[in-house]
Formats: C-alpha cells, structure tokens, sequence
C-alpha cells in the first residue's frame, strides 16, 4: 500500500475538519483509511450488486483540466456515477434508451467543474458540454442513444447540482418533463458521497425522491473504497473502476 498524502499536507479529513479544504481535492491514503473505519455499522458485511450494470468511465480530455480529471469530483467519481444511476434505473424499470442516457449523464455529470468546491453552474456547464459532444460521449459509451433521450440526460445534467427546493420556474417545468432521470442522477451522485472527508457530508436518503434498495448504500461505499484503493496503490482509473465492479458482482 502507498502513502500518497503529500508530505508536510494534512490529509483531507483533517483539513475539512479545519475548514482549510483546498480548491482541489484529489484522494489521500489517510482520508481513505478514514472513511474504512467510519463504515457504518448496519450495513452489510458482503455488499455486492445483483447485477454487472453498465458503466461509462469518462476520458480525462472531457475535464476541465488534468487536475480535475484526478481530484474529488474527477474521473472515478463519474464513473461511479454512471455505473450507480444504471442499477437504479433498472432497478426501477426504465427503458433501455433512458438507463443509456443515465449512463451517459452519470459520466459526465461533474466534467466541467473548476474546482471540488460547490462551483455555482457547474451542471448547466456540464449539460452545455453534453448537448455540443453527444456523439463523443455515445461513441465512448458503444451505443446509440435516441436524441430524445440524450435531451433529457441533458436536462438531468443541468439541475443535478440544485436541491430541488431551488428549482426556478423553467427547471421545475423541465423536471416534469424527465422527473425519472433527474430522481435517479441526483440518487446516484448522492450514493457516490461516501467518498468526501466529512460524515455529515455522506448521503441522506431523506433528500431524494426515489427510495433506495437496501443492498445499494453499503455496496456504493464499498464501490469507493475499493476503487480509490485501487487508483492509491497505482492503478489506473479504467482498471481500478473495473477491479471494483468485478469485486462487488458475484460470478463476474
């Protein structure tokens, strides 16, 4: 196992806890080791998925910078995303076309972030980016996607980083155009939230307006554990996310 808070830094735990958190925010062993042992005590000592799901990890070209194709709300972080917004759609019986577009909204949900911190509009940047490079993004992904569908992931995109309660008027009217794909992105980033350096910042399910499977929490903790483990001991993002989900499915 490698080290790799840098010498002299406090680790990101000890920083947020200070207050002191940093424009970005790339993963430590220390913060990771953390959040091991704040595992919640309910939830399951063999978490897995009940299926491989679909996932799309996002190229680090589709990022603002290098930076933060690296850091807190980079590569792995959308991947996670994508992979966690497939099993609840299909858990929920979407169709096809639209469990595609969530795939491919999970994936680029954060792209056009500046910063980890709360970066105001970073979703419509992000829905902007999406609407200009479908192609590229469905061409990663190996499917054809109906531009019906691929506009709702868009709008999905778009208000996924505002709590529903500030909705303006247009949004709320775009929400009840595509109300499944936004329930189930936002469900999705929230579950990945396990990864951020504070409890208080992890998921609260109360806030969604989807209910979640008993089995998905303690299988999206293990998810970010088990990848950013990875991604500290030298693997790449693509085989990191993919030892995960290999790990976290039976027979797989």
């Amino acid at each position: 196992m490698t080290d790799t808070t840098v010498p002299g830094r406090a680790c990101l735990h000890e920083l947020a806890s200070q207050h002191r958190l940093p424009a970005h925010q790339p993963m430590d062993q220390m913060t990771l080791g953390w959040i091991t042992d704040n595992r919640p005590a309910n939830f399951d000592a063999a978490p897995s998925f009940p299926r491989p799901g679909r996932m799309l990890v996002p190229a680090r070209s589709w990022f603002t910078t290098e930076r933060q194709a690296d850091s807190n709300h980079g590569v792995r972080h959308n991947a996670r995303v994508s992979l966690l917004a497939v099993l609840l759609a299909q858990e929920y019986g979407l169709e096809g076309d639209d469990v595609a577009a969530l795939c491919a909204a999970g994936a680029v949900h954060d792209c056009r972030r500046r910063d980890d911190r709360t970066d105001l509009g970073h979703g419509q940047r992000a829905a902007a980016w999406f609407r200009r490079r479908t192609d590229t993004v469905t061409r990663a992904m190996g499917r054809e996607v109906p531009a019906a569908a691929l506009h709702r992931a868009a709008q999905a995109i778009a208000v996924h980083d505002v709590p529903y309660e500030n909705f303006t008027a247009q949004q709320k009217c775009a929400y009840r155009r595509a109300p499944h794909l936004v329930d189930v992105l936002k469900a999705a980033d929230c579950l990945d939230r396990y990864r951020l350096p504070l409890q208080r910042w992890w998921p609260d399910l109360a806030r969604l307006r989807i209910p979640v499977p008993d089995w998905l929490p303690p299988a999206a903790f293990a998810l970010v554990v088990r990848s950013e483990q990875a991604a500290l001991d030298g693997a790449d993002s693509q085989h990191a996310l993919a030892d995960a989900r290999r790990f976290l499915t039976p027979g797989q």
